[in-house]
């Protein structure tokens, strides 16, 4: 994860470093792609639970899940989350918000038909571990230039560029330079943002293995959750799949192009680590 972020540091210094010799308008480009991450940084948790149909859930309302949740919070020693319910088929489970402080952690009714307690307390400390290691500012503040990368190669298709003092004196030249390094950048920024976020699930299931104290719970629920997603139509997962991302498994239909950029690990590699940390709490 530190080699994933170090690389894409030095796309990033690369990229400005580009720009500013090429002589474009950096600034007007990072005012709007500052707009995006401030808008994804800080309205996160309300677009997400939009996209979901994710509804807020009082206690007395759902008292066992936020029995659930509170015991595994003192666990993890983070303050509780809102906690919220969807109304979904698919068995999933997600968390979003800034901080620990502004999370919400939702459970589909799909997830909690399926799996038994223990399976359903290991995948809520999944998400919980989300929340205690900040992974949406994480990926939030990793995908900055990413943004600005892909606002800059749009701009510059349907606008014909943002200007810049070379661009003026060779604006053929200078205009295709800009594109192609911007392309370039959004690619390579892409993909590593893909793998940093992977190397997150990992760190998150080792997070729910060290609340739970049983890493084969989570081993258990990632298989029958697996499992279940392969008997969905495929009209249901096409539905939720932009959100994959946030879920414990993606969400994913066979035939989707967003199998080559995973934002998970293969469950197999995921059960692997999850049996190595078993043999590591065991010694």
């Amino acid at each position: 994860m530190l080699l994933t972020m170090v690389l894409l540091a030095a796309v990033y210094l690369a990229f400005l470093a580009f720009l500013a010799y090429m002589g474009t308008s950096q600034s007007f480009m990072i005012l709007i792609a500052g707009i995006f991450i401030f808008a994804q940084y800080f309205y996160s948790d309300k677009m997400v639970m939009w996209s979901t149909g994710a509804r807020i859930v009082s206690e007395s309302e759902e008292p066992e899940l936020h029995g659930i949740i509170t015991r595994l919070c003192a666990v993890a020693d983070i303050p509780k989350p809102r906690v919220a319910v969807v109304n979904m088929s698919i068995p999933n489970a997600f968390a979003t918000g800034r901080n620990p402080s502004h999370a919400v952690v939702a459970v589909t009714t799909g997830l909690r038909q399926r799996l038994n307690q223990g399976e359903l307390e290991a995948v809520i400390a999944h998400e919980l571990s989300h929340v205690k290691n900040r992974d949406m500012a994480v990926m939030t503040i990793a995908s900055f230039l990413s943004t600005a990368a892909f606002f800059l190669v749009r701009n510059m298709i349907f606008f014909g560029g943002m200007g810049g003092d070379r661009r003026r004196e060779d604006s053929g030249g200078a205009f295709i330079a800009i594109w192609l390094v911007s392309l370039a950048v959004y690619i390579v920024s892409y993909l590593l943002i893909q793998a940093l976020s992977r190397y997150r699930e990992f760190a998150a299931d080792r997070g729910s293995a060290l609340i739970t104290g049983q890493p084969s719970l989570l081993a258990s629920a990632l298989l029958k959750i697996s499992g279940s997603m392969e008997r969905i139509p495929k009209e249901d997962l096409r539905k939720v799949e932009g959100m994959s991302a946030f879920f414990i498994i993606p969400a994913i239909s066979r035939s989707s192009l967003m199998n080559l950029f995973s934002t998970h690990p293969s469950v197999e590699k995921r059960i692997a680590a999850l049996e190595r940390i078993e043999m590591e709490m065991e010694r």
